[in-house]
């Protein structure tokens, strides 16, 4: 097969210390670590954002939307000289329209090296903001035994779990009403109308359960708000039974007093942390400004934003926004516009991602629907031929080589027989071991037809020309009337780098891995450097609900 290009002529290389310099500048930048989740959540800087090389052209776009924005792309280093996979990613975010792009030289390691800590886990700064919220701002906590009594002996109080739904069905505390914690400001008058009512707050481990709580108490409401330690986590730790595939859900009817006087309270709360709601024009300025990316998001229900969300915002649920922010602000100093709908949502989340760093403003749905977005990049679109049923089985009675590029444990737990894993970045080394040449047919499996599309630009690259797509995946394959097999231990664990062992198998009644997260979330403030924690601006509240 064609070999990947060696030379590294077209891509500019920075070292870790001048990477660093510029995370503390004032220009904005993005530093995008283009390995996989496994390899991502095992070690990276505080900063980076994941930007698997797998989903590279489909989520860049949408975490970078700037084509000017400064860019450093990191991998782990091992074939730094070479075509590593930071090198390829350069490349292909050059043909995508980005202009300031290099690749840090010796990746992961030539940080650590440079005398950097390399953090495990995900979400990094929103994690660690929820572990100085509960310091600087007190916020009370009760055990799960403590909360266990309270149950059993009916004691009057309120729980909800701060997750999303399909968390909540997967494993949530017995009783638990799931409230998105975007969702809490907005509906708690609703949910709980007796202010003497104690409410309490859970999610599986601690940044939710923090987050959400400090939101109710920060806004002024007048219960006793609590977090629940370590959530449900800390629930099995305790050797006290979870409850699964609950189909609770908060009602939908609201009631209009309550969320008046949450608009009130909100209204508040946002002047505080100057909030300010721009006019159109002022808005279109944020827009248009050529020096400065603005992500204009829209953090109200799926449902909501399906019903008549801007097509030029971008959706991130507000409760999800401030846990995983970097899944979808990749420009660190970018400026954020959030579409306010109700006067509730967006004002409360735009006050915590003031406090994580960014600079926050609000514009009204009305004004927010005479916007436009400049040029911004465009994902890649290059859509390979689908195959159905009927030439499914046309294909597999041919010489045909069958890849599935979707996730390893989807792939464990079923795929089509004869089909081999591989994942983009392993691409090259799969088919080397197969010994495909370039005169090859591949038939490739993917969940989302996007990710196959793109894999197809590297085998393209490397001659490959006869590529093709199963319709709908592994379904068309299995209506074809074609086998079908499980391999509970294939891929290797070692060649799993799509899938991160460390934060996966705490949910799974591992107990120790649940002991080790808890450990690592409350140990992230201590790994911080000061510049790592000079970013956040959290606030003490100035009014607080009372404490158990």
């Amino acid at each position: 097969m064609t070999s990947i290009r060696n030379d590294v002529d077209d891509v500019a290389f920075v070292d870790a210390s001048t990477v660093r310099a510029w995370l503390n500048d004032e220009a904005e930048i993005a530093l995008l670590d283009v390995r996989e989740a496994g390899q991502f959540g095992e070690g990276h800087p505080f900063f980076a954002t994941p930007l698997p090389y797998s989903r590279l052209e489909i989520d860049a776009p949408r975490l970078v939307p700037g084509p000017g924005t400064r860019i450093v792309l990191l991998d782990d280093g091992e074939y730094a000289g070479r075509a590593s996979i930071a090198v390829l990613a350069a490349r292909r975010l050059s043909a995508l329209g980005y202009t300031k792009v290099s690749v840090l030289r010796d990746g992961a390691r030539g940080w650590l090296a440079a005398g950097y800590t390399l953090f495990k886990g995900v979400n990094l700064p929103s994690k660690t903001f929820g572990e100085l919220v509960e310091q600087a701002q007190g916020t009370p906590h009760l055990s799960p035994e403590e909360l266990a009594v309270l149950i059993e002996e009916g004691r009057a109080h309120a729980l909800f779990d701060g997750r999303t739904l399909d968390e909540h069905r997967k494993m949530t505390i017995p009783g638990a009403v799931p409230v998105p914690n975007g969702e809490l400001a907005y509906r708690i008058g609703t949910l709980v109308a007796d202010p003497a009512t104690p409410i309490v707050i859970h999610c599986a481990g601690r940044t939710r359960s923090i987050i959400g709580a400090q939101t109710l108490r920060n806004l002024g409401v007048p219960n006793p708000v609590i977090a629940l330690e370590n959530g449900t986590q800390g629930w099995a730790l305790a050797r006290l039974k979870l409850e699964h595939g609950s189909e609770r859900r908060y009602p939908d009817i609201l009631n209009e007093a309550s969320v008046a006087e949450a608009r009130t309270r909100a209204a508040t709360l946002a002047a505080r942390f100057d909030v300010a709601t721009l006019d159109a024009s002022a808005a279109q300025e944020w827009l248009d400004d050529p020096d400065r990316t603005t992500f204009l998001i829209d953090v109200r229900t799926p449902e909501e934003f399906a019903r008549d969300g801007l097509p030029s915002a971008i959706h991130a649920p507000g409760g999800q926004l401030v846990q995983a922010t970097d899944q979808t602000i990749g420009v660190r100093r970018a400026r954020v516009l959030l579409v306010d709908y109700d006067g509730v949502r967006a004002p409360v989340i735009a006050t915590w991602l003031v406090q994580l760093g960014f600079e926050a403003a609000l514009v009204d749905a009305p004004n927010a629907t005479t916007l436009h977005v400049g040029k911004r990049i465009a994902p890649v679109q290059s859509p390979l031929p689908l195959l159905d049923t009927v030439a499914l089985r046309e294909a597999a009675t041919g010489h045909v080589l069958l890849l599935d590029l979707r996730s390893s444990a989807a792939y464990r737990r079923e795929h089509a027989a004869g089909a081999h894993w591989s994942i983009r970045p392993q691409l090259a080394s799969t088919l080397a071991a197969l010994k495909a040449a370039p005169g090859d047919t591949l038939l490739l499996f993917a969940d989302e037809p996007a990710v196959a599309n793109i894999a197809a630009t590297d085998l393209r690259e490397w001659g490959f020309t006869s590529l093709y797509l199963a319709a709908n995946g592994i379904d068309t394959w299995k209506k074809a009337g074609l086998p079908v097999v499980s391999t509970p231990d294939l891929p290797a664990d070692a060649a799993r780098i799509d899938y991160l062992f460390f934060v996966h198998d705490r949910h799974d009644g591992n107990l120790d891995a649940a002991r080790r997260y808890l450990d690592w979330e409350t140990g992230l403030i201590a790994q911080c450097a000061p510049d790592e924690l000079a970013v956040f601006r959290i606030d003490t509240p100035a009014t607080e609900s009372p404490s158990r």
